[in-house]
């Protein structure tokens, strides 16, 4: 291998693998399809799980703790004996990896550089440094921007381009339309544009190439979240960088894909041979707004239907468990300040719908049959909150939906000030919880 270059492949999402002078580190590691319960590649793959096993990484870097970039079902396939760095400020996750058999598990801090062969990793500050963290990747004098899933704020930005000048740069080229999809009718269709803040720090940045980064999955192929949920096309990020950034070169990488970066250029290098490409790989993103929602009903019937002891898990949970959680879990506006009538749905595969009344008021929660206008909705299919109480679902594949109907005047006028993620149920799943998903997952693997 040439000493001057970095080899960097695409592994899938924000996974990444850096090859210089026989030291190999990878970044976010996920060797799943589907991963998060329903994020399907895309372009489609498959990974040979034999030969990643064989694979030795000299260290392994992952840059928060959202399942999409931490899972321990990716992670078990790796050899103990690999460093792990994580950026996370709970302690419990490290925890979960050593006790999944990693022996040697490290905590990342902003600005502190961790040497590995030539590599000089560092990671830096996101815009929500409670969660997210970037990666600048130094060696044989070249210099890589891993934005991961970030937002950059001015100060960060500032820092960076003193730290420049940048050769390529790892960008998030989505805008997930996360909580949108929550409530549909409430919101209207965004752009299909990159936004004007992302398009003025690449300028700042100056990158010799830029990788859209991320963001490389559709949900299950029935989901209406397909033509909702991704705004931008890789063609889209295209024009726009091209135009804002002449002198740069944007680089598309698909999963398995390899180039070698050094001083004078980007060339193609030998593809990932575990990770495997199935069909059509220069495949694009439709956007059509808000795609016309399909009722929760019909959602619900994609779903396997419930045990009785499943069914009895959620049932219990709406009638009591809720009860118990709501009064611990406060909201962020003062929208439940004042007395609401809340109703819950859950609705089965067959389609049949349960509706739960609470009365939410001064900090508790009771079932309330009683008549009276109604406050706030939630309809969510019943596997759904079963995966949340005890497999760590997580609240993008849920399909839940937030007051879709229309109030009394009054009370429209006042969610105008109310805040999606304000929802009960949102609250009471995953306000005071950490590392569901991840829990869930080594529950499974230890009992092997």
């Amino acid at each position: 291998m040439n000493t001057t270059a970095i080899t960097i492949s695409r592994i899938l999402h924000a996974g990444y693998l850096f090859e210089c002078e026989g030291t190999r580190i990878a970044f976010d590691t996920i060797f799943e399809n589907p991963f998060s319960r329903n994020c399907h590649a895309f372009p489609q793959l498959r990974f040979d799980e034999d030969a990643i096993r064989r694979q030795r990484f000299d260290a392994v870097f992952i840059s928060h703790f959202h399942d999409d970039h931490c899972s321990l079902d990716s992670l078990d396939l790796l050899d103990r004996a690999t460093p792990i760095y994580l950026y996370c400020i709970f302690d419990e996750l490290f925890d979960m990896i050593r006790q999944l058999g990693f022996c040697h598990v490290h905590p990342l801090r902003l600005d502190e550089s961790v040497t590995v062969g030539p590599f000089q990793v560092t990671p830096r500050e996101a815009m929500d440094a409670d969660v997210d963290s970037m990666f600048q990747v130094r060696a044989a004098g070249l210099n890589v921007l891993n934005v991961v899933d970030s937002w950059i704020d001015d100060t960060t930005l500032g820092q960076l381009v003193d730290e420049g000048p940048w050769d390529m740069v790892l960008w998030p080229f989505q805008t997930m339309r996360e909580l949108e999809v929550l409530a549909p009718s409430r919101h209207a269709a965004a752009p299909p544009a990159l936004p004007e803040e992302w398009i003025a720090q690449l300028q700042a940045l100056q990158p010799r190439y830029v990788v859209p980064s991320s963001c490389q999955f559709l949900q299950e192929p029935w989901s209406w979240y397909n033509r909702a949920f991704f705004p931008i096309s890789y063609a889209q990020f295209g024009r726009e960088v091209d135009a804002a950034l002449p002198q740069a070169q944007v680089v598309r990488l698909n999963p398995g894909v390899s180039v070698r970066l050094d001083a004078d250029g980007l060339q193609p290098a030998p593809p990932l041979p575990w990770v495997i490409p199935v069909g059509e790989q220069d495949v694009d993103y439709a956007y059509e707004g808000n795609a016309s929602a399909p009722p929760t009903s019909e959602i619900a019937r994609h779903f396997a239907p419930l045990s009785e002891a499943q069914r009895a898990r959620v049932l219990d949970y709406c009638r009591s468990g809720l009860l118990e959680k709501y009064g611990d879990v406060e909201a962020s506006s003062d929208y439940f300040d004042v007395p609401r009538v809340w109703q819950l749905s859950t609705v089965d595969s067959d389609g049949s719908t349960t509706h739960w009344r609470y009365r939410l008021e001064d900090g508790k929660a009771t079932l309330d049959d009683a008549a009276g206008p109604l406050g706030w909705t939630t309809e969510i299919p019943a596997t759904k909150l079963y995966g949340a109480l005890e497999q760590g679902e997580s609240m993008t594949t849920m399909y839940m939906r937030i007051n879709d109907t229309v109030f009394d005047d009054d009370t429209e006028r006042d969610l105008l000030d109310a805040d999606v993620v304000d929802d009960p149920l949102i609250r009471c799943l995953f306000s005071d919880t950490f590392g569901a998903y991840q829990a869930a997952q080594l529950k499974r693997l230890l009992a092997r």
